[in-house]
Order: C-alpha cells, then structure tokens, then sequence
C-alpha cells in the first residue's frame, strides 16, 4: 500500500509550501548544477509557476544567450539580465532558476535578497564538467580549455553564491532526490528561524 508514501510527499510539500510563503525561490549557481531541471521538479511539486530567467532574457530580446553575447558583450547582457530578473521577482511565489552569472551581479543579487529566499546549487568540477561537456551553447565556455575555465568560474564564483540563504549539494542523484532536498532545506531554514 503506497498510502504513508503519499502522506509523507504530501507533508513534504505542505510543510515546504507553507514555510515559502509568498516568496519566490531563487536557484543559483553555476551551469550544469541543475538549477533548471531541479528547479521544474521543485515548482510541481510545490505547486506553484517555474520560469527560468535565460529562457525569458530569450523570449524578451528575441535572441538566443549566445546570441545576444556575441552581439552585445557580457556586460550588456548582464544589465538586461538584471532587469528581467528584477521585473520575475516582483510578483511570487515562483521557482526561478538563474542563469550562472546572476547572483555573481551585485544589482541582480540585491534583486534576488529583496525577491525571495535563494537557494544555492553547489557541486563539484567533475560534476558539472560531466553535464555540460556534451553541448557547446555555454558561452563562457568557448576557450581553449574549457574544464579549466569551469574550473576558474568556480574559484571566482563560489565564494559570492556562499552569501545565498541556503546551500544543497548538487550530486550525481537523481533530479527527483535534489529537489526532495531543496524542498527540506526551505522548511529547515524556516524552522531554525523561527526558533
């Protein structure tokens, strides 16, 4: 009988649902963690909408990330990455998943502070490397050595996605398993803060 499965999921969800409120949930970190996939699963399971920001950056400037790279530079596409990411956290509650360099922004991140709770995707250089070495449709990762600007990023990175609420290990599990963490991490930090 699959009926304390169930209650158990359900409790889960309700206890994650009710500890979120009417903020939004914010996932950061670098490319490959997940924060998409995961970030899909999260925002069934809660409920509530999903909206990737590289996706309306797209829809938005009718151009694709790389597209608008190339044209444009990294700065102009943080800027408008900065307004979008602005204009998705005013309404709530919602899952949304950063694009890498997001929360890396000082505005974006103060956007991000003010917009809901952000939950940060940490995993491993192996682990990322395995997920994003099949497709060439990062930008940041048209160098010489790619493993190695990944490796950069990182160095450069963690140290500011540390300042994100919370923090779950991205690991070689399956999706369902990550977003079953994201959604304990949400009612642990509302539960230690409350007491």
């Amino acid at each position: 009988m699959n009926d304390p499965v169930l209650i158990v999921a359900d409790s889960l969800r309700d206890r994650a649902r009710a500890a979120l409120g009417s903020r939004n949930l914010i996932l950061v970190g670098l490319m490959g963690a997940g924060k998409s996939s995961v970030g899909r699963i999260v925002a069934t399971q809660l409920g509530i909408p999903f909206v990737d920001s590289d996706a309306e950056i797209e829809r938005v400037s009718r151009m694709s990330v790389t597209e608008l790279f190339a044209s444009y530079g990294e700065d102009e596409f943080r800027a408008l990455e900065g307004r979008v990411m602005k204009r998705l956290l005013k309404g709530g509650p919602r899952v949304v998943s950063t694009g890498g360099g997001a929360f890396i922004n000082d505005r974006t991140r103060k956007h991000i502070k003010r917009g809901g709770v952000s939950v940060w995707l940490k995993a491993e250089l192996d682990v990322l490397w395995e997920r994003v070495n099949k497709r060439d449709t990062r930008p940041l990762l048209k160098t010489e050595n790619p493993k190695q600007t990944l490796e950069s990023l990182m160095n450069a990175r963690y140290p500011i996605y540390e300042l994100a609420d919370l923090t779950v290990m991205s690991r070689d599990v399956r999706k369902e398993q990550m977003a079953e963490e994201v959604l304990k991490a949400v009612i642990a930090s509302r539960t230690e803060s409350a007491a």
